[in-house]
């Protein structure tokens, strides 16, 4: 399944627009892999470059694997000063890393466009022995009427939506046939999103399945957003509820 372009054309409001993840799951991945400077986190279809920098804000030596050109080279310009920071351009199934080298596999938003079994054997291939696999993705909360209505303008609008971050949160079989043993531990943390209307329509627009301007269904798409902004968001702000799911077990 060929996925390394969906997302050409949308690095700028990727970079602008997605969230970050929250201090508390940094401070538990430190925790749970006793992670220090010297340690080689690579960080898998790693775009922008969000999650790598977070990573470098802690001193870890990260090596960011992106197929994607756009995205990798936005990474590489807003991460230039990071001399701990390294790019790749490989996909997660060949990322063409040596073996048995690196300490801890992060992927931040990015597991479901894999090839999960050519990933996993990948991991096993370059991991040091006994060391993790992270899999880390800022979630919609499912329950809440704005993500719900949001939801439904995407169904109506965006013909590649298949649920947001591909559904996968909902199959909790992918995760038992890639952790060894089907043993992981999962987290989650409360990581609510505050957004003017900018924030919100831009947040929209950085989905792979979001249609692009010259697209017969974008007008309708913005306009709808704009509704349900106008519905539920005060003194100009919107509070989308969201929550980091983590998933971090041996492969």
């Amino acid at each position: 399944m060929k996925t390394t372009g969906n997302f050409t054309d949308k690095a700028d409001i990727y970079a602008k627009y997605r969230p970050s993840y929250p201090n508390e799951y940094l401070d538990y991945l430190f925790s749970a892999n006793q992670l220090n400077g010297d340690r080689i986190v690579a960080d898998i279809g790693s775009g922008t470059g969000i999650f790598s920098r977070q990573l470098l804000e802690k001193d870890l030596n990260v090596i960011g694997v992106e197929p994607n050109d756009d995205m990798r080279k936005m990474a590489e310009q807003s991460l230039k000063l990071y001399s701990r920071f390294k790019s790749i351009k490989a996909t997660a199934e060949i990322t063409t890393l040596k073996g048995n080298s690196v300490d801890l596999i992060t992927v931040a938003q990015a597991f479901h466009w894999f090839d999960k079994k050519a990933f996993k054997i990948e991991c096993q291939r370059i991991l040091k022995q006994n060391a993790n696999v992270a899999l880390v993705w800022n979630s919609r909360d499912l329950n809440s009427s704005i993500i719900k209505e949001n939801a439904e303008i995407c169904q109506k609008t965006c013909s590649n939506f298949k649920g947001f971050s591909g559904g996968i949160e909902e199959t909790p079989e992918v995760f038992n046939s890639f952790f060894k043993d089907e043993k992981y531990e999962f987290k989650k943390y409360k990581n609510d999103l505050l957004f003017d209307y900018e924030g919100f329509l831009g947040r929209n627009l950085s989905a792979s399945y979001a249609p692009k301007k010259d697209d017969e269904e974008y007008k309708r798409f913005v306009f709808l957003l704009s509704e349900l902004f106008e519905k539920y968001s005060k003194n100009g702000k919107i509070v989308l509820q969201n929550i980091t799911r983590s998933y971090l077990g041996n492969i």
